[in-house]
Formats: C-alpha cells, sequence, structure tokens
C-alpha cells in the first residue's frame, strides 16, 4: 500500500492580488509562509519517504515545508503543473469577467464547456496530472510520499478518482491553500481517503499561536485596471488630493504613470509608479497609491499592489518602495501588513517602507521557466 499525501500551495500572489496565474511564477505571500510554517508543523511526525512538485515557484516553496526539515531531494515535476490557462494567464479576474463573462462562468460553474485560446482543457490535465501520480505511486511502491500541485488540478483529480466526471465537477469541493489530501495506492487501484484538510491553520498544536489571519476580500472577481485618463477620471484625483493635501497628489498623478481601479464600470482607486526613480539600484516607487472610502477595509487596496508588482517586476526590481507623508502614516499598518518594512527616512522626512518581490532561486527551476 502506497500513500501519496497530495498537498495544494500556501497563498501566492495571484491569490492575493485577484490575478490568474495559471502557469506562471508567483512567490508565497507572507501569510502563505505562515500556512507553511503550521503544514510544516503538522508533518514533523509523520514518516515521508520522498517529495514531489510541480515545477512552479510556488508549489516548490510550499514543498520545503517537508523536504528541507527532513532532509530529502525536491523531485520537480512539470506533468504537476496547475491548469494552463492561456490568454488569461496574468490578467486579473476582473478583466476577464468583463471581458470574456461566459467563459468566466464556465470556468468557475462548468468547466466541461469552458474552452479559453491557447488553454489546456480539463481532459488534458486530468490525464497529464493522473498519469504522473499514477506514475510516482509505482515508483515508490509501499512508501509514504507527498505531492504538491494546484488547485484545479488537485480538484480534477480528486473528483476522477471518486468518480465524478468533468461535467460534475462543480458537485465537489475546492480546497484552500495548503489543504491536505490522502490517497491510498494499491497496485492500480487509488482510493482516496479524505481530501481538503487545512485543519493544521487553525490546530494550536500546528499554529502555535502563529494565526493566520482572515482578510477582508474583495467580492469576486475583483478590480480591472485601466491608464489614468485625464480629465475623465480628474475627479478621483481630486479626491485623493483632498484626502491627503500635503501629498502633491496632482504632481504624482502627472509625473508618472497612473492605473485606475474599476469594479464594473465605478472607478475606486490610483495606483501610480515612477520608473526612473532608483532605476539602477533596482527599486520599484510606489507613487500614488489611493481607495475611495467607500471601498476600503474590503480587500480592494491589496488589488493595486498586485499592479505594482505586475507592472515592476518584468522590469526586474528586486523590491517596492513607498514613501509616506505623516498624514499618510495611518496606512501604515496595511503596508505592513502584506509585507512592507521600514526603511529610513527620504530627505522630505517621509517614510519609506519597502517590500521584498524577487524571487528565491532555491524555489526556482533550472531555468527559472514558467508559462504554458
Amino acid at each position: 500500500m502506497t500513500k501519496l499525501y497530495l498537498i495544494r500551495h500556501a497563498e501566492a500572489e495571484g491569490n492575493l492580488y485577484r490575478i490568474a496565474q495559471g502557469q506562471y511564477n508567483s512567490i508565497i505571500t507572507d501569510r502563505g509562509w505562515r500556512q507553511i510554517r503550521a503544514l510544516e508543523r503538522r508533518f514533523q511526525d509523520i514518516h515521508v519517504d520522498a517529495v514531489y512538485a510541480s515545477d512552479l515557484y510556488r508549489t516548490c516553496a510550499t514543498a520545503s515545508a517537508i523536504y528541507r526539515p527532513k532532509g530529502l531531494e525536491l523531485h520537480r515535476r512539470r506533468d504537476l503543473r496547475e491548469i494552463c490557462v492561456g490568454v488569461w494567464e496574468q490578467k486579473t479576474w476582473g478583466e476577464i469577467a468583463r471581458t470574456d463573462p461566459v467563459q468566466m462562468e464556465n470556468f468557475s460553474h462548468h468547466l466541461d464547456r469552458w474552452h479559453v485560446e491557447g488553454a489546456e482543457t480539463p481532459e488534458q490535465v486530468r490525464d497529464r496530472v493522473l498519469a504522473a501520480v499514477r506514475q510516482i505511486a509505482a515508483e515508490n511502491d509501499g512508501r509514504t510520499v507527498a505531492v504538491f500541485s494546484h488547485g484545479c488540478a488537485i480538484r480534477i483529480l480528486l473528483a476522477t478518482l471518486q468518480g465524478y466526471s468533468i461535467a460534475q465537477l462543480g458537485q465537489t469541493p475546492h480546497g484552500d491553500n495548503t489543504a491536505v489530501s490522502l490517497i491510498e495506492a494499491d497496485g492500480a487501484q487509488m482510493r482516496v481517503v479524505f481530501r481538503d484538510d487545512n485543519s493544521h491553520l487553525t490546530d494550536p498544536r500546528y499554529a502555535q499561536g502563529e494565526t493566520v489571519k482572515k482578510r477582508a476580500n474583495a467580492l469576486e472577481p475583483g478590480l480591472y485596471f485601466q491608464p489614468l485618463r485625464l480629465p475623465e477620471d480628474a475627479a478621483l484625483v481630486e479626491n485623493c488630493a483632498e484626502a491627503f493635501p500635503k501629498a502633491n497628489v496632482r504632481e504624482r498623478a502627472e509625473a508618472g504613470t497612473v492605473l485606475t481601479g474599476f469594479l464594473d464600470q465605478e472607478a475606486v482607486g490610483l495606483v501610480g509608479f515612477c520608473p526612473e526613480r532608483q532605476a539602477a539600484e533596482n527599486v520599484g516607487w510606489i507613487s500614488l497609491f489611493y481607495i475611495r472610502e467607500p471601498y476600503r477595509r474590503r480587500g480592494y487596496g491589496v488589488q493595486l499592489l498586485g499592479q505594482a508588482v505586475a507592472h515592476y517586476r518584468p522590469l526586474g526590481r528586486r523590491c517596492l518602495r513607498i514613501a509616506l507623508t505623516p498624514e499618510e502614516s495611518a496606512r501604515c499598518p496595511f503596508f505592513r501588513d502584506y509585507g512592507f518594512v521600514p526603511a529610513g527616512r527620504g530627505e522630505d522626512g517621509r517614510e519609506i517602507l519597502e517590500k521584498d518581490i524577487s524571487f528565491d532561486p532555491a524555489f526556482l527551476g533550472p531555468e527559472g521557466e514558467s508559462g504554458c
């Protein structure tokens, strides 16, 4: 009898920023690392002989909860990757819902009807992941292994083993980040013992006081973004300027690249970039950051941060920075909750906060490849 612990990756940027990750790489969030530490404690006294993961960054990083403390090799496999979502990859879910609402509905509730340019079919995902898990089980007969994969891929696999068709997938649950499922394999027979258990995130034995804080979640599917249009979006700039009269908002809006975040047709916030500033030091400056009052504390602000990451990482920037005036200091807890740390003060006295957005080479594949 072979035991296979099938584990979904920890919270990654796409989950947090409401961006379709698919087969692109994204780093683990601070909350995700707390999940990983709880997962490590859950498996501390469970014997594991081998660890496998998709070759994407977020699964390899999550797998470190088991392979590192147990001194095991990590076996990377491309066939354990998430479903490729084609032209949707790296778009916000808000943009997808706006431009392709029928297929968005199909992806969420009728996966058998879903088709997107450049994407895999659910049947292709089922066939490659099932073949990979069968091969892993055969190569580890009588042993216990941990297999790290992704939400949609795992859901399709478990549904298949439990006798559900792709058309019936909506009748099955969806595992949260770091959810654990157990499969027993005996020859060609595979049985799901339990599925989608993430009790380690709330069990005091594993959390050990390190609470995985529940965050405000933006209404599905989230925001979409367009370049700031003037004079059309001037009212939003003026709202920001009135909220922070000493922050030189108008000058910031005119000096840099600015995106407007929309919910349906309503403009809810602004995020601005100054790519020339400290470019030689690989720093990405956020020059403007604003959410209208009715939309605060609802999970939309973090989606603006996601756009900053999406803007600067392709430019090779290692970190984000933002400088806050004293009147903006009330926003410090928000930024610190999402991984920003103090980095001194500017010549104008503004407090500088910094967030690392670089990849750890240890969790990248041999060539750091991602994408379909």
